[in-house]
């Protein structure tokens, strides 16, 4: 392992990117390269088994391109093969977003009652139910699943008509009496403005979180790269363009190293 070897960033699509973003501003020195699985997309409606299988092969790819750390940048593969990446790849810092997430929402709840929006999946496993009690067992905790969500942002957010009312239709199923959100799925963060004009409590991204862990990770590690500007390169399993075109959205910057592979 070496301080020169690549930060490897993975999810079902374009939404790992708002993680993506925060460790571009925590650790600008880093090379990172970055896996979007929008061949398969979306994650949130496949068998356990199969998300495995895909995250596995991705963080295969990752360490075999010489990646020191891998985040995993979306809660539906956290949820079902953090352990089995962690068990494989001991030696290498493996961080999810929903430990990390759930930290910050019971940091950040005065009443702790705390609503999540995710992937069918991802609520399904109750994995933030999981974590936020381990951090505070008193927490109420309610989810839904918002199943249109991710594949309205991969094809474009503002090209659906009826965005507003399909998100305040599964926002107001959450309780009134929540004080906090967690964005259980890394694309919310893309949405999150809009999310802002439905619900008036406090927002939870842990992508910042998850963030921080990798920072600290590598530190520990004495892995952090402290000289020029790191370099960034995409990868994905589908179709460049709308990809393209969604993260640059995101990011404020032009992706230039982009290539479609199938693993």
């Amino acid at each position: 392992m070496d301080q020169s070897y690549s930060i490897g960033v993975f999810d079902s699509g374009v939404g790992g990117t708002t993680v993506l973003k925060h460790i571009r501003g925590m650790l600008p020195n880093e090379n990172i390269i970055y896996f979007g699985d929008n061949g398969n997309a979306p994650y949130g409606d496949r068998e356990r088994e199969e998300i495995q299988k895909f995250s596995v092969n991705i963080a295969d790819f990752l360490v075999e391109n010489r990646c020191k750390a891998i985040v995993i940048a979306c809660n539906t593969a956290t949820a079902a093969a953090v352990d089995v990446i962690r068990e494989k790849y001991s030696t290498i810092p493996v961080i999810g977003v929903i430990e990390p997430g759930a930290r910050m929402a019971t940091s950040t709840t005065k009443n702790n009652k705390i609503g999540v929006i995710g992937t069918l999946f991802t609520v399904s496993t109750g994995a933030y139910q999981k974590e936020i009690k381990k951090y505070s067992p008193d927490a109420e905790v309610y989810q839904v699943g918002c199943k249109p969500f991710c594949p309205m942002i991969e094809a474009g957010w503002e090209t659906f008509e009826d965005r507003d009312e399909i998100l305040k239709t599964h926002i107001d199923q959450l309780p009134k009496d929540i004080d906090t959100l967690v964005l259980g799925c890394t694309h919310y963060p893309i949405i999150e403005n809009e999310i802002r004009k439905i619900f008036k409590g406090k927002i939870v991204d842990p992508a910042l979180e998850s963030s921080r862990e990798l920072m600290n990770k590598l530190e520990e590690k004495n892995l952090l790269r402290e000289h020029q500007v790191g370099k960034l390169e995409f990868y994905v399993s589908g179709e460049i363009e709308k990809f393209k075109s969604v993260a640059e959205k995101f990011l404020g910057e032009k992706v230039e190293r982009i290539a479609k592979i199938k693993l």
